[in-house]
Protein backbone atom coordinates (compact mmCIF):
# COMPACT_ATOMS: atom_id res chain seq x y z
CA UNK A 1 0.00 0.00 0.00
CA UNK A 2 2.87 2.28 -0.38
CA UNK A 3 1.02 4.75 -3.00
CA UNK A 4 -2.37 4.18 -1.88
CA UNK A 5 -5.20 1.43 -1.39
CA UNK A 6 -6.11 -0.97 -4.35
CA UNK A 7 -9.68 -1.23 -4.17
CA UNK A 8 -12.52 -3.64 -5.15
CA UNK A 9 -15.72 -2.18 -5.69
CA UNK A 10 -18.41 -4.99 -5.69
CA UNK A 11 -22.46 -4.51 -6.59
CA UNK A 12 -24.83 -5.56 -9.35
CA UNK A 13 -26.68 -2.65 -9.05
CA UNK A 14 -24.74 -0.34 -11.72
CA UNK A 15 -25.75 2.93 -10.12
CA UNK A 16 -25.01 1.87 -7.17
CA UNK A 17 -21.81 0.41 -8.34
CA UNK A 18 -21.02 3.66 -10.03
CA UNK A 19 -21.23 5.60 -6.94
CA UNK A 20 -19.13 3.85 -4.93
CA UNK A 21 -16.37 4.23 -6.91
CA UNK A 22 -16.53 7.83 -7.59
CA UNK A 23 -16.49 8.07 -3.95
CA UNK A 24 -13.71 6.01 -3.68
CA UNK A 25 -12.08 7.45 -5.99
CA UNK A 26 -12.29 10.81 -4.42
CA UNK A 27 -10.61 9.46 -1.10
CA UNK A 28 -6.95 10.22 -0.56
CA UNK A 29 -6.38 7.09 0.69
CA UNK A 30 -7.20 5.04 -2.43
CA UNK A 31 -4.87 4.92 -5.60
CA UNK A 32 -6.73 2.42 -7.64
CA UNK A 33 -10.44 0.91 -7.73
CA UNK A 34 -11.32 -1.83 -9.63
CA UNK A 35 -15.43 -2.42 -10.26
CA UNK A 36 -17.20 -5.84 -10.23
CA UNK A 37 -20.82 -6.47 -10.83
CA UNK A 38 -21.67 -9.44 -9.17
CA UNK A 39 -19.50 -11.84 -6.69
CA UNK A 40 -18.78 -14.79 -9.01
CA UNK A 41 -16.72 -12.00 -11.05
CA UNK A 42 -14.94 -10.13 -7.90
CA UNK A 43 -13.84 -14.01 -7.22
CA UNK A 44 -12.19 -14.68 -10.65
CA UNK A 45 -10.61 -10.23 -10.06
CA UNK A 46 -9.54 -12.11 -6.31
CA UNK A 47 -7.82 -14.90 -7.74
CA UNK A 48 -6.21 -12.88 -10.54
CA UNK A 49 -4.55 -10.12 -8.18
CA UNK A 50 -3.99 -8.29 -5.18
CA UNK A 51 -6.70 -6.08 -3.31
CA UNK A 52 -5.97 -4.70 -0.45
CA UNK A 53 -9.52 -3.91 0.49
CA UNK A 54 -12.86 -5.10 -0.87
CA UNK A 55 -15.80 -3.24 -1.08
CA UNK A 56 -19.29 -5.63 -0.98
CA UNK A 57 -22.79 -5.37 -1.59
CA UNK A 58 -24.44 -8.28 0.38
CA UNK A 59 -28.09 -8.55 -1.28
CA UNK A 60 -26.67 -10.09 -5.07
CA UNK A 61 -27.90 -12.93 -7.13
CA UNK A 62 -26.01 -16.01 -7.23
CA UNK A 63 -23.33 -15.79 -4.86
CA UNK A 64 -24.18 -13.08 -2.12
CA UNK A 65 -21.91 -11.34 -0.16
CA UNK A 66 -21.84 -12.98 2.83
CA UNK A 67 -20.66 -16.12 0.88
CA UNK A 68 -18.02 -14.47 -1.40
CA UNK A 69 -16.75 -13.43 1.79
CA UNK A 70 -16.54 -16.26 3.91
CA UNK A 71 -14.31 -17.99 0.09
CA UNK A 72 -11.98 -15.14 0.91
CA UNK A 73 -11.62 -15.33 4.43
CA UNK A 74 -10.27 -19.04 3.73
CA UNK A 75 -6.91 -17.18 1.60
CA UNK A 76 -3.69 -16.63 3.01
CA UNK A 77 -3.12 -13.45 2.17
CA UNK A 78 -7.39 -12.06 2.49
CA UNK A 79 -8.49 -8.84 1.48
CA UNK A 80 -9.88 -6.26 4.13
CA UNK A 81 -13.46 -6.45 4.00
CA UNK A 82 -16.13 -3.73 4.22
CA UNK A 83 -19.42 -4.60 3.53
CA UNK A 84 -22.07 -1.98 1.79
CA UNK A 85 -25.65 -2.30 2.14
CA UNK A 86 -28.82 -1.05 2.11
CA UNK A 87 -30.25 -2.99 5.29
CA UNK A 88 -28.65 -3.44 8.63
CA UNK A 89 -29.83 -7.18 9.54
CA UNK A 90 -26.52 -8.30 8.80
CA UNK A 91 -24.21 -6.73 10.62
CA UNK A 92 -23.50 -9.12 12.99
CA UNK A 93 -23.01 -11.97 10.47
CA UNK A 94 -20.45 -9.27 8.57
CA UNK A 95 -18.78 -8.44 11.83
CA UNK A 96 -18.68 -12.35 12.55
CA UNK A 97 -16.81 -13.10 9.58
CA UNK A 98 -13.97 -9.82 10.05
CA UNK A 99 -15.54 -6.75 8.01
CA UNK A 100 -13.77 -4.38 9.29
CA UNK A 101 -17.04 -2.20 8.71
CA UNK A 102 -20.60 -1.51 7.73
CA UNK A 103 -21.85 0.99 5.31
CA UNK A 104 -25.26 1.59 4.68
CA UNK A 105 -26.59 3.21 1.51
CA UNK A 106 -26.47 6.01 0.54
CA UNK A 107 -22.95 6.10 1.86
CA UNK A 108 -21.72 9.12 3.72
CA UNK A 109 -18.34 10.50 2.68
CA UNK A 110 -17.65 10.99 6.59
CA UNK A 111 -18.71 7.58 7.07
CA UNK A 112 -16.78 6.43 4.37
CA UNK A 113 -13.69 7.88 5.72
CA UNK A 114 -13.44 6.34 8.91
CA UNK A 115 -14.25 3.13 6.96
CA UNK A 116 -11.00 4.23 5.17
CA UNK A 117 -9.22 4.61 7.92
CA UNK A 118 -10.01 1.34 9.72
CA UNK A 119 -8.69 -0.03 6.24
CA UNK A 120 -5.45 1.59 6.23
CA UNK A 121 -4.58 0.61 9.87
CA UNK A 122 -5.84 -2.95 9.34
CA UNK A 123 -3.47 -2.83 5.88
CA UNK A 124 -0.84 -2.16 8.41
CA UNK A 125 -1.51 -4.59 10.85
CA UNK A 126 -1.11 -7.33 8.25
CA UNK A 127 2.57 -5.54 6.50
CA UNK A 128 3.09 -6.09 10.42
CA UNK A 129 3.87 -2.21 10.36
CA UNK A 130 3.10 -1.18 14.07
CA UNK A 131 0.93 1.59 14.27
CA UNK A 132 2.30 3.84 16.20
CA UNK A 133 0.06 5.94 19.53
CA UNK A 134 -1.41 8.79 19.24
CA UNK A 135 1.13 10.75 22.09
CA UNK A 136 4.22 8.89 19.84
CA UNK A 137 3.20 11.30 17.40
CA UNK A 138 2.69 14.22 19.60
CA UNK A 139 5.60 15.76 17.44
CA UNK A 140 7.29 15.91 14.56
CA UNK A 141 10.76 16.64 13.47
CA UNK A 142 11.45 19.12 11.00
CA UNK A 143 15.02 19.59 8.94
CA UNK A 144 16.11 22.76 8.07
CA UNK A 145 19.24 24.22 7.06
CA UNK A 146 20.96 21.19 8.43
CA UNK A 147 19.27 21.40 11.82
CA UNK A 148 16.24 19.54 13.41
CA UNK A 149 13.65 20.55 15.26
CA UNK A 150 10.23 19.58 16.62
CA UNK A 151 7.08 20.63 16.07
CA UNK A 152 4.41 19.55 18.46
CA UNK A 153 0.98 18.44 17.33
CA UNK A 154 -0.79 20.75 19.78
CA UNK A 155 1.17 24.04 17.77
CA UNK A 156 -0.41 22.66 14.52
CA UNK A 157 -3.13 24.87 13.64
CA UNK A 158 -3.50 22.98 10.09
CA UNK A 159 -1.55 20.37 7.79
CA UNK A 160 -1.40 20.96 4.14
CA UNK A 161 -0.61 18.22 1.97
CA UNK A 162 2.28 18.41 -0.53
CA UNK A 163 3.15 15.45 -2.29
CA UNK A 164 5.15 12.98 -0.05
CA UNK A 165 5.86 15.81 2.40
CA UNK A 166 2.91 18.18 4.54
CA UNK A 167 3.29 21.50 5.44
CA UNK A 168 2.38 21.80 9.44
CA UNK A 169 0.83 25.88 9.88
CA UNK A 170 1.29 27.01 12.69
CA UNK A 171 1.22 30.69 14.26
CA UNK A 172 4.91 31.10 14.60
CA UNK A 173 5.11 29.76 10.91
CA UNK A 174 5.07 26.68 8.09
CA UNK A 175 6.84 23.31 8.50
CA UNK A 176 7.70 20.52 6.30
CA UNK A 177 8.47 17.14 6.72
CA UNK A 178 8.40 13.80 4.74
CA UNK A 179 4.86 12.18 5.35
CA UNK A 180 1.71 11.65 3.18
CA UNK A 181 -0.96 13.29 4.50
CA UNK A 182 -2.99 9.92 4.87
CA UNK A 183 -0.62 8.72 7.29
CA UNK A 184 -0.51 11.65 9.51
CA UNK A 185 -4.33 11.67 9.33
CA UNK A 186 -4.11 7.88 10.66
CA UNK A 187 -1.89 8.80 13.43
CA UNK A 188 -3.46 12.15 14.61
CA UNK A 189 -6.91 9.97 14.33
CA UNK A 190 -9.22 11.02 17.37
CA UNK A 191 -6.48 13.60 18.66
CA UNK A 192 -8.96 17.00 17.31
CA UNK A 193 -7.70 16.60 14.06
CA UNK A 194 -10.62 16.37 10.81
CA UNK A 195 -9.92 16.10 7.15
CA UNK A 196 -11.89 18.96 5.53
CA UNK A 197 -10.65 18.77 2.07
CA UNK A 198 -8.70 16.62 -0.52
CA UNK A 199 -5.03 18.27 0.87
CA UNK A 200 -5.79 19.53 4.23
CA UNK A 201 -6.42 18.40 7.85
CA UNK A 202 -7.84 20.84 10.47
CA UNK A 203 -7.67 21.05 14.48
CA UNK A 204 -11.16 21.71 15.20
CA UNK A 205 -9.95 23.47 18.19
CA UNK A 206 -7.97 26.15 16.23
CA UNK A 207 -11.08 27.96 13.76
CA UNK A 208 -12.21 31.04 14.77
CA UNK A 209 -15.06 31.30 11.94
CA UNK A 210 -16.34 29.97 9.06
CA UNK A 211 -16.34 32.13 5.99
CA UNK A 212 -17.53 32.18 2.45
CA UNK A 213 -14.66 32.89 -0.61
CA UNK A 214 -15.07 34.88 -4.20
CA UNK A 215 -16.79 31.72 -5.68
CA UNK A 216 -19.03 30.99 -2.65
CA UNK A 217 -16.87 27.86 -1.31
CA UNK A 218 -16.33 27.24 1.96
CA UNK A 219 -13.33 28.72 4.67
CA UNK A 220 -12.53 27.62 7.68
CA UNK A 221 -10.50 30.34 9.40
CA UNK A 222 -7.77 30.33 12.09
CA UNK A 223 -5.04 32.26 12.73
CA UNK A 224 -2.47 30.52 10.94
CA UNK A 225 -4.80 31.06 7.60
CA UNK A 226 -7.66 30.31 5.77
CA UNK A 227 -8.79 26.19 4.69
CA UNK A 228 -10.36 25.42 2.22
CA UNK A 229 -13.70 23.05 2.86
CA UNK A 230 -15.09 20.82 -0.02
CA UNK A 231 -18.76 20.57 0.10
CA UNK A 232 -18.32 16.53 1.09
CA UNK A 233 -16.70 17.71 4.68
CA UNK A 234 -18.36 20.58 5.23
CA UNK A 235 -21.46 19.52 7.17
CA UNK A 236 -19.27 17.34 9.22
CA UNK A 237 -16.88 20.41 9.83
CA UNK A 238 -20.26 22.23 10.81
CA UNK A 239 -21.03 19.09 13.55
CA UNK A 240 -17.80 19.15 15.23
CA UNK A 241 -17.20 22.85 15.18
CA UNK A 242 -20.80 22.60 17.21
CA UNK A 243 -19.71 19.81 19.34
CA UNK A 244 -16.66 21.95 20.45
CA UNK A 245 -18.47 25.44 20.77
CA UNK A 246 -20.99 23.32 23.42
CA UNK A 247 -17.90 22.31 25.38
CA UNK A 248 -15.97 25.57 25.36
CA UNK A 249 -12.95 24.07 23.09
CA UNK A 250 -13.43 26.48 19.93
CA UNK A 251 -11.07 29.23 19.12
CA UNK A 252 -9.20 28.69 22.34
CA UNK A 253 -5.63 29.94 20.68
CA UNK A 254 -3.52 27.94 22.54
CA UNK A 255 -1.97 26.62 19.00
CA UNK A 256 1.40 28.58 18.79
Amino acid sequence: MTNGLRVLAVDDVPPALDELCSLLREAPEVAEVVAAGDALNALKLLQASHFDAVFLDISMPGLDGLELASLLARLSEPPVLVFVTAHDGHAVTAYGIGAVDYLLKPVRAERLSAALSKVVRMVGDQAEEQKPAPDAMSALPVESGGRTRYVRRDDVQFVEAHGDYVRLHTKSGVHVTRMPLSRLEGYWEGTGFTRVHRGFLLAVDAVLELRSDTTGGLLAHTEAGDVPVSRRHARDLRDRLLAAAQRGDLGRGNRA
